[in-house]
């Protein structure tokens, strides 16, 4: 027999084989993946020209991909009836890293409707010398009566020589590395690990993947169910046509609510099915769906955003995090193009115009579905956003404004006339007649906030308070600034009121007399900017208000951060003017300053419990208590 001489790759192959083996995959179960996908281009090639060839004695029914498992010789075999290859393609195609006979095809053929090449690169062969410490291409391209035979163990090179094959077409065998202690290759030997793969990757490549497996079943004259046998039987892997390639139309949502279980692992139906075929720019179809509840790791920070993305059926990343926003991050689905651009390994994306097309027309549709939801299905919108509220206004508040058209007609928010969630557009609609100011109140909960001293008189007033509870709340509606021009004012501000032009003169001049009080109160406290008389109160005698940007609540949300930021409000110490403790004050400060200053820290400690703020000196306040009950 005479030795073949062995031929070397024409690219810097040692460093390239390198890169594809060390580098350019993340996952080297990405291996069968890509000699499928250069399976199914083959025959697609050669479907394609039975489309024109009378003389190609195959029907689509009977273009198919096989797999073989051999335990005993740790091989792995996958085999297809496509176009194959001369000995010329062989050296061209395998020898030269990065050269694709796909990419061509579909150059010569782009005009072409009914093919669909998923292979573009040329390099995705290689990948299986991550788990190959050999590989042989037995191949026979259509037309030709001659077989050759291409082998190669790595970055050495490889032979091309003439073989004997019956069929056209085209087998590679994977003879595997032997096992290490890290390394445990003959996990790919396994059928059901093979079957995953192949259900992971592989799923929706067109043509059947049909691999020899054991099954268990009855024996023919089995007189009970546990008279069984194993047999081995051809069983097809994949499931060949996507649910989102068929006709929304065509699909039924008990059919989509199926397909969500099985891919995204979630039993409960989606709240909404986004089913979408686009042309232009860039053509795509996608499927999204809209879950009913939040996972139990939503708001962590192991939750992981992204899209399925597919090229031509084929799996390319289990989750793109580029087609999203983060504020849709709890849309599940998936898109499959094949205008994307990939790089080198088919596993990573060029961020590209076409990437950036898609994500963008995504968040329209999603926009426009929970639009749709909240106008149609106010009760499943209630409930979604039960769920993932909270992330449409983190949205609003983490760009900084910067996305508030886009979500403040989802928002909503806690309404004291309605007793459940508005939107700030039904607030807009049913705000008072000459009311300029959309009022909201914060709180650790809807019933402390609607305790709070600062609510009472708006309440009174019949005036509509929105309740914000959640700890992103006010981060969002400074975000806002306004909706429809009607700005946003926190009732637990000193300058928000209620008092007519002819209250607030009198009320001045009221502050202005008893300044010298205030000032001597202000004496006896720490951290407090100003103390003042007010009209908001109607039966409370006291409430704390803030000066400037940072409510009260927000100080608490802030300092409980990991950070333990040190934020500080300007807080004001209002005094209820109606109230009888503003006469008792004025008494104590004619009489008996000392006295006057107990009960400044009485009421300012009152305020602080009301509003869920913490005491700095509980001790003395229980004895100041004490001391004044006594007398």
């Amino acid at each position: 027999m005479v030795k073949m001489k062995k031929r070397q790759f024409q690219t810097e192959s040692k460093k390239i084989l390198d890169l594809m083996i060390n580098s350019v995959y993340s996952n080297r179960d990405i291996f069968l993946r890509e000699l499928v996908s250069n399976a199914s281009d083959a025959v697609d090639k050669l479907y394609y020209k039975s489309l024109t060839d009378d003389s190609v004695k195959l029907d689509k029914d009977e273009f198919c991909i096989k797999i073989d498992i051999d335990k005993e010789e740790r091989t792995l075999t996958i085999t297809d009836n496509g176009i194959g290859m001369t000995e010329e393609e062989l050296d061209q195609n395998l020898g030269i890293i990065a050269k694709s006979g796909s990419s061509l095809f579909k150059e010569m053929h782009e005009k072409e409707k009914d093919i669909s090449i998923i292979g573009q690169f040329g390099v995705g062969f290689y990948s299986a010398f991550m788990v190959a410490k050999e590989i042989k291409v037995l191949s026979k391209a259509y037309g030709s009566d001659d077989a050759y035979l291409w082998v190669s163990n790595g970055a050495d090179g490889y032979t091309v020589e003439k073989a004997s094959k019956e069929d056209v077409g085209t087998e590679i065998t994977v003879i595997l590395k032997d096992n290490t202690d890290n390394d445990n290759y003959d996990e790919y030997l396994e059928t059901r690990r093979i079957e995953g793969i192949i259900k992971k990757y592989s799923d929706y490549v067109k043509y059947p993947i049909i691999m020899r497996v054991e099954e268990t079943r009855l024996k023919d004259d089995a007189e009970d169910e546990n008279d069984t046998e194993k047999v081995l039987e051809d069983k097809v892997l994949n499931s060949m046509i996507p649910i989102w390639k068929r006709n929304s139309d065509e699909v039924t949502q008990e059919e989509y609510n199926a397909f969500y279980s099985d891919k995204f692992y979630d039993f409960d139906a989606p709240a909404k099915t986004l089913h979408n075929s686009v042309e232009g720019q860039v053509a795509y179809n996608s499927l999204l769906f809209i879950p009913s509840h939040a996972p139990y790791d939503y708001y962590t920070k192991e939750y992981e955003k992204g899209l399925q993305l597919y090229s031509n059926g084929v799996l390319i990343m289990d989750k793109c995090s580029d087609l999203l926003p983060d504020y849709f991050s709890f849309v599940k689905g998936l898109v499959d193009s094949e205008d994307i651009s990939l790089n080198l390994s088919r596993e990573m994306l060029q961020q590209d115009r076409q990437l950036k097309l898609i994500a963008k027309s995504l968040e329209k549709k999603i926009k426009s579905a929970l639009e749709e939801m909240l106008e149609e299905d106010r009760v499943n919108y209630e409930k979604f956003f039960e769920a993932f509220g909270m992330q449409l206004k983190y949205g609003v508040y983490s760009s900084y404004g910067m996305n508030k058209d886009t979500l403040k007609d989802l928002l909503m928010f806690y309404s004291s006339k309605e007793k459940k969630r508005i939107t700030l557009k039904e607030y807009v609609e049913n705000m008072k007649e000459g009311q300029e100011k959309i009022y909201y109140a914060s709180g650790e909960s809807l019933e402390k906030i609607d305790l709070l001293p600062n609510v009472e008189r708006f309440k009174e007033k019949d005036y509509e308070v929105l309740y914000l509870c959640d700890y992103v709340d006010e981060f969002t509606i400074q975000a806002l600034m306004d909706y429809e021009d009607k700005k946003f004012a926190n009732v637990a501000s000193e300058d928000v009121t209620l008092d007519t032009p002819e209250e607030k003169e009198a009320l001045d001049k009221k502050n202005e007399e008893a300044k010298g009080m205030f000032d001597l109160m202000k004496e006896s406290l720490v951290g407090v900017k100003n103390v003042k008389f007010t009209n908001k109160l109607k039966n409370h005698p006291v409430c704390l208000s803030t000066e400037g940007a940072i409510s009260l609540e927000m100080e608490k949300i802030m300092k409980s951060m990991p950070t333990g930021e040190e934020v500080k409000a300007d807080i004001v110490l209002e005094i209820n003017e109606k109230h009888p403790i503003a006469d008792k004050l004025h008494e104590l400060y004619i009489s008996d300053k000392e006295a006057l200053a107990d009960y400044t820290k009485i009421l300012y400690n009152q305020a602080r419990l009301i509003e869920g703020l913490s005491i700095d000196n509980p001790t003395e306040l229980t004895n100041l208590i004490c001391d004044l009950m006594s007398k």
